[in-house]
């Protein structure tokens, strides 16, 4: 019945403006007029139907909405021409009703409906389109109201993909075809040119009905849908036209009277959500390709000299404005949006934003700091304490906009240039306790902030000082054992079930987070001595990361013991924890010669023994005895994914459930200890030992490109012919030949005598290196006898020739006091020179010229003079800075999935990779593959470090994104060996990266020296 009644009343409308000509447009509508309040009833009636049927025509058959539909657009499809002057139409009396279209909203949310109303635009209605096209293009014509409900309906349709078909249009008064990118262009014209509402003027339209920011909502919606945004505004056209009056300030030109700060601020929001975009952001960055223009700049470089200039107020016209500090916050915001991705602060390097943004956040700091603080009661206070809350509201954008220059590895390096680093942590922190998003346009918190910050030595104590680790222990011990009320005692929780509660796991992924670097362990940790107090408390809760290592890792006292509420469930947690820091080989090695931590483990297995007395031992099998024996074989035992055996962490339901034997004291049981098959392939390449043997010395660069040629085929056709001493052999001559070109040597040669060679020069944690390097290498069969006094005289050697080369940094940096962790580079090479002394030493000397060197030789650069000054006392290595933000950067690209991954694990790709690096892949690649990892940096460039880990994450991707599921990625990385992955399956796909990136990459690379 309803339906009847409204296409009847539908029609009788159509009717009635056929056959009766109303009032019009230029004289207006008289409300009092009874002929005027009559139609106008009819129509509200049709439209509080309008907006009422969607919600329940899905229970009557399609015949019903359709016929509905059509009755609809029918009526509005009306024209009336006189022969001067256009007459009113029904859509002029609806936009009086419904200004802002709700009923054509309704009707294009749901599919069903949708399809049907497009239909018939398509078929028989599509002048409806050409109509509301019209009534932007002749203003004179323009009734307000009718413009804001075309410009809604319009916006609506453009959302829909079928929508978007209608394009191109036919219009009567253009002869061109009015296509998509058209309207969108018209909708930024609306923006940036008409009034915005925020003067209020007699007759004009204020708030959300100025045109401007009608429009600005249109634009908003359709950025805020990816598929629409990609076909509407992902436009060279579009970009150009919201540029455009930002690039008449540049140049010192006037722009239109209505283009004020205000809707500067709209431009700013709009950019801003296409940045957010990745689409969006590319077409920024590098500008739309297609076009074959060369005077377009890309949208990227105004942006960040406007607000640049507008950061040092160099923009004459805006500078007197109240609402500057807004605008250069919106813009900033924009510049944000970039910058913290790697190929947005790629783009925008030259800009140096980074230091302006720090000068603007030192002088505004200032001013704040010479604002009278508020009393109350005070006369005339208010407009004092406006402009200091608005000074400190600047100050946060500020320190905010520097904080997410640490989103990424090098920008990560830039803010600690500014030296504002501690300032931003802190103000990180306070955002962090109010549990505040990070900006409207991030889905994540701030875990991959503090990750990435955690990951360096300076970020780790910036860390410390804030107060944000004090705070973080004090939550994991509220998770894990009691927090300082007594919630826990009147509600206990449940007994856990798993190792790592589900309740604790978050806090035990975000402590690895933040101790997944050896730089920031060793700032936290280093020359730390336990508390191992005679009694602790029970409401006695940490303050430190030493606290948490002294009551859940070293449980090796009665008093720690009954301190613990759950004693089996936290030393659990501080043993897995022990587990994956011990993953680091450096971590490892500073803990077991601060702490002990082995005769630690083997005293409590001991004490775990069923009956002591008559010299049996037959440990008892339980949860920490089984952790215990896995972190035990995992410490002492080196080695790849073939060349060492983990015992598992779970048992067996069965009569026998753990079957691998513990033990509680040296030597090792062999079954952890597999044999290693020989090291070296019978079957040689002929060609590459010919010409290996004739050390052609006259055409060295020719050579080199032939001996390259041949490690390339060799690699993909017979691997295993590179093992052994024909590896030792082609790395020492193609150095010597590489040495001997002087474009090579970046950091030129260096002579060394050793006639001052300090004794016993070495750390407890080097020494208990090269014992741990010695025994994998007679495991491996590489070396024979004894030779640690060999390796420690190697090491100094080095030691002595790097401390040459260094500069003393005044700095309260640990790190920065000498190079803490063992060289695992200079261990690798000892390795493959067979244990021979000389030949490796000879080798460093000469290699440590080339740039590879810088990368491959983590103590290489190290305080070096080498470095630039401002880089050198950051402490922050160039492996972090340049290799593994070019891993980010390239990841995105090359394997979008696995970063996507990593970015919703709050981990990230720089700090696995780093990890990886810093120990040349011990225990995670078998000892054939570190080889070949070293020879494809050393023979073919130092930027192939950054491919294999692009391939490395190519071949864990499955394994990647099975483990993000599961929520435990950071555990998976540290703890798995890379199994199956093997370099010459990849070398290929690294030649083809080679092409593509080496320019930019190997560009960057090179200005690591001074």
């Amino acid at each position: 019945m309803a339906r009847e009644v409204y296409t009847s009343l539908a029609k009788h409308l159509e009717s009635s403006f056929v056959l009766s000509h109303k009032p019009m447009l230029l004289t207006g509508i008289d409300i009092n007029n009874p002929e005027v309040v009559r139609t106008l009833k009819k129509i509200r009636l049709l439209n509080d139907y309008q907006k009422e049927v969607p919600s329940f025509w899905i229970r009557h058959p399609e015949k019903y909405m359709e016929e509905i539909i059509e009755s609809t657009l029918s009526l509005l499809s009306i024209t009336q021409e006189s022969s001067s002057q256009k007459l009113l139409d029904p859509v002029f009396y609806l936009s009086m009703i419904d200004t802002k279209a709700v009923w054509f909203k309704k009707w294009m949310h749901a599919y069903y409906s949708r399809t049907v109303v497009l239909r018939l635009l398509e078929k028989r209605y599509k002048s409806l389109v050409s109509i509301k096209q019209k009534t932007f293009y002749s203003r004179k014509e323009l009734q307000y109201l009718y413009f804001v409900h075309s410009l809604n309906v319009l916006g609506r349709l453009l959302i829909y993909k079928n929508g978007r078909k209608l394009f191109p249009i036919k219009l009567k008064t253009h002869k061109e075809l009015v296509t998509l990118c058209d309207l969108v262009v018209l909708f930024t014209h609306i923006m940036l040119y008409c009034p915005n509402g925020q003067k209020r003027a007699l007759g004009a339209y204020a708030g959300s009905f100025a045109p401007a920011h009608l429009a600005m909502e249109v634009l908003k919606m359709l950025c805020d849908r990816k598929e629409c945004a990609c076909e509407c505004l992902y436009t060279g056209a579009v970009i150009q036209s919201l540029l455009s009056p930002i690039q008449k300030l540049l140049k010192g030109k006037k722009v239109h009277q209505n283009c004020n700060e205000g809707t500067l601020t709209f431009l700013a929001d709009i950019l801003a959500r296409i940045a957010s975009n990745e689409a969006g952001l590319t077409l920024l960055l590098y500008g739309d390709r297609t076009e074959s223009t060369k005077d377009s700049t890309a949208g990227a470089h105004v942006i960040a000299q406007f607000t640049k200039k507008l950061l040092s107020d160099d923009i004459a016209i805006l500078t007197e404005s109240d609402l500057l500090p807004v605008l250069k916050g919106s813009f900033l915001f924009v510049c944000r949006q970039m910058y913290q991705t790697c190929e947005g602060l790629q783009v925008l390097a030259p800009y140096q934003l980074h230091v302006c943004i720090a000068e603007a956040w030192r002088k505004t700091a200032l001013i704040s700091e010479r604002t009278p603080t508020p009393v109350a009661g005070a006369v005339s206070l208010t407009s004092g304490s406006q402009d200091s809350q608005g000074t400190m509201l600047w100050e946060e954008s500020l320190l905010d906009s520097l904080l997410n220059f640490a989103s990424t590895p090098r920008g990560l390096l830039l803010l600690q240039q500014t030296g504002a680093i501690n300032e931003c942590i802190q103000y990180m922190f306070g955002r962090f306790t109010k549990k505040l998003q990070v900006n409207r346009s991030e889905k994540f918190g701030y875990g991959v902030l503090v990750t990435q910050v955690a990951a360096t030595a300076p970020g780790a104590v910036a860390l410390q000082k804030s107060g944000f680790i004090q705070a973080f222990v004090s939550e994991l011990w509220a998770a894990l054992e009691c927090g300082r009320d007594d919630v826990r005692v009147i509600h206990p929780k449940p007994t856990p079930v798993d190792p790592i509660d589900r309740s604790c796991q978050k806090s035990f992924l975000a402590l690895i987070n933040l101790l997944s670097s050896y730089h920031s362990v060793y700032e936290l940790l280093g020359k730390q001595h336990l508390p191992s107090k005679g009694d602790y408390s029970l409401r006695e809760v940490p303050t430190s990361f030493v606290d948490v290592f002294d009551r859940l890792v070293i449980v090796d006292s009665v008093a720690k013991i009954n301190s613990l509420f759950n004693y089996d469930q936290s030393h659990i947690f501080g043993l897995r924890l022990l587990n994956v820091l011990c993953c680091n080989l450096d971590v490892l090695l500073l803990l077991e010669s601060q702490y002990k931590v082995c005769e630690m483990l083997f005293n409590a297995q001991s004490e775990n023994i069923a009956d002591s007395s008559t010299g049996s031992q037959n440990i008892i099998i339980d949860g920490l005895s089984v952790e215990r024996n896995h972190i035990l074989v995992r410490m002492n035992v080196i080695g790849g994914p073939h060349e060492r055996v983990l015992p598992p962490r779970v048992m067996l339901k069965s009569n026998d459930p753990y079957p691998w034997p513990m033990f509680s004291s040296y030597p090792l049981p062999k079954c952890y200890i597999p044999e290693v098959s020989g090291t070296e392939d019978l079957k040689q390449d002929q060609e590459l030992i010919k010409v290996l043997s004739s050390g052609d010395t006259d055409q060295r660069v020719t050579w080199l490109d032939n001996c390259k040629r041949l490690f390339s085929r060799a690699m993909k056709n017979n691997p295993g012919s590179l093992r052994g001493l024909v590896y030792g052999e082609l790395l020492e001559k193609c150095i010597s030949h590489m040495y001997e070109i002087p474009s090579n040597c970046i950091f030129g040669s260096s002579e060394y005598k050793d006639s001052h060679l300090p004794k016993g020069s070495l750390t407890t944690s080097q020494k208990l290196g090269v014992k741990i390097v010695v025994r994998y290498g007679r495991h491996l069969g590489v070396l024979t006898g004894n030779k640690e006094q060999d390796l420690t005289k190697l090491l100094q050697q080095c030691q002595y020739f790097l401390q040459q080369q260094q500069v003393s940094v005044s700095s309260p940096l640990q790190i920065l006091q000498g190079y803490p962790g063992h060289d695992w580079f200079v261990s690798s090479m000892f390795l493959i020179f067979s244990g021979d002394t000389e030949k490796t030493f000879t080798f460093l000397l000469k290699f440590s010229s080339l740039l590879t060197s810088a990368y491959l030789w983590i103590p290489r650069l190290h305080n070096s003079k080498h470095l630039p000054v401002d880089i050198r006392t950051t402490g922050i290595h160039p492996i972090y800075f340049c290799t593994t933000h070019y891993v980010e950067m390239l990841m995105k690209s090359e394997v979008p999935l696995v970063f996507s991954a990593f970015r919703m694990s709050g981990f990230t790709p720089s700090q696995i990779c780093q990890h990886w690096l810093n120990q040349c892949f011990w225990n995670y690649l078998d000892w054939g593959e570190i080889c070949h990892y070293l020879g494809v940096c050393i023979l073919l460039g130092a930027d192939y470090q950054v491919y294999i880990c692009i391939a490395i994450f190519k071949h864990l991707q499955q394994e990647i994104l099975q483990h993000t599921q599961t929520q435990d990625l950071q555990v998976f990385l540290k703890e798995e060996a890379i199994d199956g992955f093997k370099v010459s399956d990849y070398l290929e796909y690294m030649e083809n990266l080679e092409q593509l990136y080496r320019p930019m990459v190997l560009k960057e690379m090179k200005k690591c020296s001074a």
